[in-house]
């Protein structure tokens, strides 16, 4: 069914990194993590579903909010150490500060 999961290189923590993106801008809207059972319940779902390092538990995105992400597509990166998912994003923002991309926060000019 799903044989890529297979070749996921997980890391210590049993953990890969997730790129999210929204599927029609191609905006970076946040990184994230995913353990086996997050990423078998993204699957079954449709709907990113993470997992909280800080409070170690899963995490359905949207799940206070309402602002889920429905995905569109899954890749991952030729390590198989990153996962990528293109996303719709409902309810505006991505982010817990209410932005739509965690990266809203410029740090340097491109010249420097």
């Amino acid at each position: 069914m799903n044989d890529w999961l297979e070749q996921i290189r997980w890391n210590a923590d049993g953990l890969v990194p997730v790129i999210v993106q929204d599927h029609t801008s191609g905006q970076v809207l946040m990184l994230a993590w995913m353990n086996r059972e997050s990423l078998e319940q993204s699957l079954s779902r449709c709907q990113t579903v993470f997992w909280s390092r800080s409070r170690a538990c899963l995490w359905h995105k949207g799940e206070t909010s309402g602002h889920v992400q429905n995905i569109k597509s899954w890749r991952v990166d030729c390590d198989n150490d990153t996962l990528l998912v293109q996303v719709e994003q409902i309810g505006g923002s991505a982010c817990h500060t209410g932005a739509t991309s965690c990266f809203y926060r410029q740090v340097a000019d491109q010249d420097q």
